[in-house]
């Protein structure tokens, strides 16, 4: 069995006329006078999607790209360009844009490299051929019938298929020599219920790291379809939302969207470095309740925040950021780690070879505790059971956010009654972290279906957390 390398070298560099060898030499070119560090980030990327709408195709597409991107670091300086042609010709071309940002000197010389032993987290596999197109449709077809067929309330049925495969190859002045082969699935479906003259929707989707005969089964078509139209017909009997200060109970899985986004984001480095982040400077100190754990790690196989490597060739990790509620560490890039004087972590990624790499988030979840759902429930005489979350807003360098709960439930004396709509959540992530009295003993990872914007780049991300109860938390309702 060929190695990542070795594939990546015929499909990416034989076309060009390149081979593993010439790379120390093109790399070795960039390390020129002020140049602290600098690196090609070779990448070629195929994706396929498929759309379904009330039984009918809406949107079928495919896209493949290839290209190198070029970057020089100086200081905090980041000199950038790209090609979409893979060649020694095109790749100097772009080499002098990117050691533009200081004076002009003779490069150092050639790099010699070595190759980063890669983790095999998932199968190097492409799944966009596994299958025809027509199977496919024919499987979303079959989700749209089988949607309708569950209950006759069921008015609309969207369902959607998303496949990426990405072949990624590293050479950086540090010596580092590494690829990876990265495969990507993801099935969603959403449905509109209608009762007497009031429309409500659900929706539910997974993915992951693997093939297509592990996404496309029965049993998870039914396990989507279920959870959907359930959502949907809950929502159908819910009742107007109070507002104010209460307890909620957040569910585990994927509920930790919200701690992705308003914890997660503000212990990326380059928020830190630059002192915008609520969490600057704190390294050492409580920032959190007492046995609030925080993890990013990129190392679970098969789940779709997860790498081999990151996109600076460095081996994903697991770091843990907050231990006990007191931060204990920071998610690094190599330039970010440079300059602020400790080691890179595994979390330089890009969205694609067009794109500087940053520090950015993997799989984020919180650590499980000892407290059954149940006991939370219980102990809350007024308050909400928040299920699942839609869309929200957060100021990442702030950590205010606001969540809308697409499920939410009353607690009304130790006990879940009505289902609510109009629920949002509404405060300032470090507080909330703070206001945690009860950690569940249920962790659970989201279904494979996160995505993470920053900074214009979207990239898969996994979230995570048990049941938590937050003693304090403004509720935004439409009672």
């Amino acid at each position: 069995m060929s190695t990542p390398l070795q594939t990546i070298s015929d499909t990416l560099l034989a076309p060009g006329g390149l081979a593993l060898d010439d790379l120390g030499t093109l790399v070795g070119e960039l390390a020129v006078g002020e140049v602290d560090f600098a690196d090609l980030f070779f990448e070629r990327a195929e994706a396929e999607s498929f759309s379904l709408e009330d039984g009918e195709v809406k949107e079928a597409s495919f896209h493949c790209d290839a290209g190198v991107g070029v970057r020089a670091c100086a200081g905090d300086r980041q000199g950038f360009a790209y090609s979409s042609e893979i060649s020694a010709q095109r790749i100097r071309e772009a080499a002098q844009v990117a050691v533009a940002i200081q004076d002009g000197r003779a490069p150092r010389g050639g790099i010699n490299l070595d190759r980063v032993s890669t983790p095999r987290l998932y199968a190097a596999v492409n799944p966009i051929p596994e299958r025809a197109s027509q199977a496919k449709i024919a499987y979303l077809l079959e989700l749209d019938a089988h949607a309708r067929a569950r209950d006759p309330r069921v008015i609309q049925v969207q369902a959607s298929l998303t496949i990426s495969y990405r072949e990624v190859l590293v050479a950086a002045t540090d010596g580092t020599l590494a690829a990876d082969v990265r495969p990507l699935v993801r099935l969603s479906v959403s449905v509109l219920a209608e009762q007497n003259g009031r429309r409500e929707r659900g929706s539910a989707g997974l993915g992951g790291r693997y093939d297509l005969a592990r996404l496309m089964t029965k049993a998870h078509a039914d396990t989507l379809v279920q959870e959907a139209v359930d959502q949907a017909l809950i929502n159908l009997d819910a009742v107007d939302c109070p507002a104010g200060e209460m307890p909620v109970v957040l569910a585990s899985g994927w509920p930790g969207v919200l701690l992705h986004e308003a914890v997660g984001h503000g212990l990326e480095g380059d928020f830190n470095r630059k002192g915008s982040s609520f969490y600057s400077g704190k390294i050492g100190q409580q920032v959190a309740a007492r046995g609030v754990t925080v993890v990013d790690d990129g190392t679970i196989a098969d789940r779709r925040g997860s790498l081999n490597i990151d996109d600076e060739g460095r081996p994903s990790q697991r770091n843990v950021l907050i231990q006990d509620g007191i931060l204990v560490g920071y998610m690094q890039d190599k330039l970010n780690a440079r300059l602020m004087g400790v080691e890179p972590t595994g979390n330089g990624r890009r969205q694609s070879y067009a794109h500087l790499p940053m520090p950015r988030m993997t799989n984020t979840f919180m650590e499980a505790g000892e407290v059954p759902q149940a006991e939370m429930i219980r102990s809350v005489k007024k308050g909400i059971f928040a299920v699942n979350f839609g869309g929200g807003q957060v100021d990442i360098t702030s950590g205010q956010f606001v969540f809308a709960a697409s499920e939410a439930y009353l607690i009304e004396n130790g006990q879940v009654t009505a289902p609510v709509k109009g629920a949002t959540l509404i405060g300032h992530g470090p507080e909330v972290m703070s206001a945690i009295s009860m950690i569940g003993d249920d962790l659970a990872l989201d279904s494979g279906i996160g995505v993470c914007g920053k900074d214009g780049q979207s990239l898969p991300v996994g979230v995570g957390q048990p049941s938590l109860k937050v003693d304090r938390l403004t509720v935004g309702g439409t009672a």
